[in-house]
């Protein structure tokens, strides 16, 4: 849709100078919907009222809902990337890159009361409170605040301080020396608040710096003979490496950086940020938004707004790609941390390992949200092995049991992104076929399949969903029953057939005439061995559930001796109860585990 202010936008931008400075776009309701900087406002702003086709459709949405646009002229382009920043943590625009993900951020809450306590939340709802983050994962944030808790032997309770209650013992942590039990009065308030700071510091500061303080102060305490004090300075600083020794070292010398990558699905972005603090990796986290121009260009922005909102700065950010303004960014966040800071792009070594590692998981990330729930990448390869024209996000599966003919049955079973999805599997009883007819009883529950299909197909699902692919147990025999039927209903269908070696385990994929082999496909292996197992299970265990109702209402378990084993080979050897009837004492004794006895109990049942 056309913006119906173009002319007049656009003539506006020609107006700007050819200067430094900050634009802002607004809509017609006067919000403000996005903030850029310039090193030309003239040359910058007019570009996006000018030519429509050369626009991301992040950017093309922006433009169709901007009403007017202010200007603030800067004295420099660095001043006007500083303006900018300060401006969108301020306003928070729409079409600015936002960094927020399911999870939200959250922060490590200090209350306000007098005995106070550290705690976990997403929100920052009281204003007498004070807050340590934002942090992007809470799985950092918990582990955190747990480790303060026991090194400091802070409380995790909800009990009142101090307690009333003068018969009230301390809990197993006192006991463990997790907690110093200030609900008994185990400790004074004085040292209680000076455990509260050392834990606020500690987790402010990282381990290494608090470490350092606390050796510090050791000494100290060793050269005043204060030998009480300097062993409980011990025990914190032994408690504190215990915690840290559990991670594992990435960069064996105690470098700290942030990680940037990107993974791209036509204008859908994931960007994944990875953390490591004294070499240790401390969180990775992905945030989901739409390309902002060009990669170049995202990078830049996201860059930016990460670091407007967070206040840890590495002296070192590594990227999988070209940064825009990355010597203004290093320049404004160089500053701010008051030393040097690097944007890399690293070739080779451990940060190119690492950077490898983040844009994998930025990878990941976009296939789990494209599928809405954990994909297996195997259906992505086998959808390639097979030449499809899309990911087979639904699979059915077919397959026929019954015994001798007898109670046979048919079972449905669905895939969804690799794994079950039972809410749709559906289950036969064959009604027309003969007994024994596996082609025919396939054809009529398929045909019965698609039935289902042309009556509910407007709802879109069960039945009223065609499946991305068909995978039939079964070799070229039941692919060809599957392609007729399919062909009859008009529909168009991909369909295979999964072949079994002698042994009944998976082997290949039939179809178009070919066989494809999938040995040395790790993950498509395991998937279609899983259906092919999947789908035999639910076809028996239909199967049997039917024979054993049938079986009881003749009442052969009703025979003494008879058990559901004996009435299985009853069933198998004389396929009908009629013949079962009629049969005599020698003929039924010779079944296969069916003795004299056996027989001449069912003989007079039946007579």
């Amino acid at each position: 849709m056309a913006n119906p202010r173009m002319s007049y936008l656009r003539g506006k931008a020609m107006r700007l100078p050819m200067l430094p400075g900050v634009y802002i776009m607004k809509n017609k309701d006067g919000e403000i919907i996005y903030i850029g900087k310039a090193k030309l406002l003239k040359n910058r702003v007019s570009q996006y009222f000018g030519s429509q086709n050369r626009h991301q459709t992040k950017v093309l949405k922006m433009v169709e809902n901007v009403y007017d646009f202010d200007h603030i002229l800067a004295s420099s382009e660095f001043e006007a990337l500083i303006l900018e920043c300060n401006l969108i943590k301020q306003h928070m625009p729409k079409y600015n890159i936002l960094l927020k993900d399911d999870k939200g951020y959250c922060f490590i809450k200090i209350t306000n009361e007098p005995w106070r306590r550290l705690e976990f939340t997403y929100r920052k709802d009281d204003e007498k409170a004070t807050y340590i983050g934002p942090y992007m994962s809470s799985y950092v944030v918990s582990q955190s605040l747990d480790a303060a808790s026991k090194i400091f032997k802070l409380p995790t309770c909800n009990k009142t301080f101090p307690c009333n209650n003068k018969n009230l013992r301390p809990c197993l942590n006192y006991h463990m020396n997790l907690c110093s039990a200030p609900c008994c009065g185990k400790i004074k308030k004085a040292d209680y608040d000076a455990s509260v700071d050392e834990a606020i510091a500690f987790l402010k500061g990282g381990t290494k710096k608090y470490v350092a303080v606390l050796e510090k102060q050791m000494e100290e305490y060793s050269e005043n003979l204060e030998f009480e004090k300097a062993a409980a300075i011990r025990d914190k600083i032994s408690a504190i490496k215990r915690m840290s020794d559990k991670q594992k070292v990435i960069f064996s010398n105690d470098e700290t950086r942030d990680v940037f990558t990107l993974a791209r699905d036509g204008d859908e972005i994931c960007i994944n940020v990875t953390r490591f603090q004294e070499g240790r990796l401390a969180s990775s986290d992905n945030h989901f938004s739409q390309l902002d121009e060009t990669l170049e260009n995202t990078r830049g922005e996201f860059i930016k707004r990460f670091y407007t909102l967070h206040d840890e700065i590495p002296p070192v950010i590594l990227t999988d790609g070209d940064v825009e303004d990355a010597e203004l960014i290093e320049q404004w966040l160089g500053e701010r941390l008051g030393k040097k800071v690097q944007i890399q792009i690293p070739q080779k070594g451990k940060s190119f390992e690492v950077v490898n590692m983040s844009k994998s998981n930025a990878y990941e990330a976009m296939a789990q949200r494209k599928f809405r729930q954990k994909a297996d990448s195997a259906t992505i390869e086998l959808g390639e092995l097979l030449s499809l024209s899309k990911v087979p996000e639904f699979i059915e599966s077919y397959d026929i049991s019954h015994t001798a003919g007898a109670d046979a049955v048919g079972g449905m079973v669905v895939f969804r992104n690799g794994s079950p999805y039972k809410k749709s599997y559906r289950k036969f009883i064959i009604k027309d076929a003969l007994g024994g007819d596996d082609y025919g009883s396939m054809r009529e529950v398929l045909t019965r399949r698609f039935n289902e299909y042309l009556k509910e197909k407007e709802t879109g699902e069960g039945f009223g969903r065609l499946p991305d692919l068909i995978l039939m147990d079964g070799g070229k025999g039941q692919v060809k029953i599957a392609e007729e039927v399919v062909a009859q209903f008009g529909l168009d269908v991909p369909i295979f057939g999964m072949v079994k070696d002698s042994k009944h385990k998976t082997r290949a994929i039939t179809g178009d005439g070919r066989e494809i082999s999938i040995n040395s496909q790790r993950r498509v292996f395991t998937l279609v061995s899983s259906i092919q197992e999947e789908v035999h299970r639910f076809a028996i265990d239909y199967h049997h559930s039917k024979h054993r109702a049938t079986t009881k209402k003749t009442g052969l378990l009703d025979i003494p001796g008879i058990g559901p084993k004996k009435s299985e080979t009853i069933w198998r050897e004389m396929k009908t109860l009629d013949a079962i009837k009629r049969a005599d004492i020698d003929t039924l004794s010779k079944l296969p585990g069916i003795s004299l006895k056996d027989a001449v109990n069912i003989k007079k049942y039946y007579s």
